[in-house]
């Protein structure tokens, strides 16, 4: 079976490697690899690829968005997450979730199992935050990113968070992506009523 792939990932040289480690696999065909989502859906759009491969942090929108309009659009489309964060919680849309230091034969067999025998394949390996345990309910949360949740609520902007946790302005957006796709919420209101089911914040 060829597997028709597109890659999207903000990250030019992510996608030059991948794309020449695919290219030494007769089974599979990369019909796009690119930064841009609006790109990747018109081609998604005209050539129904079985899998796409996408990362949580994307420029011009957040990986929950791009996996909500694929999964509305395309529901028979599988989905793998490559990244870089071993924590993130929530797998309910996604076929494949695996870290990007992840080696080529788990990457090659991950797409087998998702695109040819439809399963799900979700492996990260434990950080040195928490222990990760794929099938708990649980949403689980580094200190860093409470302390950024907190200072959300509290209206500090991206500028205003990243001078007073001493990080770059590019870091609080990442963990703010990474926070916003934890908790499953696209928007202030949401992560605020998130916050206080969980505790995070108390009134």
């Amino acid at each position: 079976m060829i597997k028709k792939i597109v890659i999207v990932d903000d990250h030019q040289l992510f996608l030059d490697g991948i794309c020449a480690l695919f290219s030494k696999h007769k089974d599979i065909k990369v019909l796009l690899a690119t930064t841009s989502i609006q790109e990747a859906l018109r081609v998604i759009e005209a050539e129904s690829p079985h899998l796409i491969i996408t990362d949580i942090s994307m420029p011009e929108m957040n990986g929950i968005e791009f996996i909500a309009i694929l999964k509305k659009k395309h529901p028979q489309i599988k989905i793998m997450v490559l990244s870089m964060f071993a924590n993130i919680q929530s797998y309910k849309a996604i076929d494949a979730y695996l870290l990007k230091e992840t080696s080529e034969d788990e990457l090659i067999t991950a797409i087998t199992e998702v695109v040819e025998k439809n399963k799900k394949y979700l492996k990260v390996t434990e950080n040195k935050i928490e222990n990760i345990n794929l099938y708990d309910n649980q949403v689980f949360l580094t200190a860093r990113e409470k302390e950024i949740i907190k200072l959300i609520i509290q209206e500090y902007n991206t500028s205003e968070i990243a001078d007073k946790l001493y990080i770059s302005k590019h870091t609080v957006m990442t963990h703010r992506k990474n926070i916003f796709f934890k908790l499953e919420v696209s928007n202030i209101a949401g992560l605020t009523k998130k916050a206080f089911q969980l505790g995070i914040v108390t009134k």
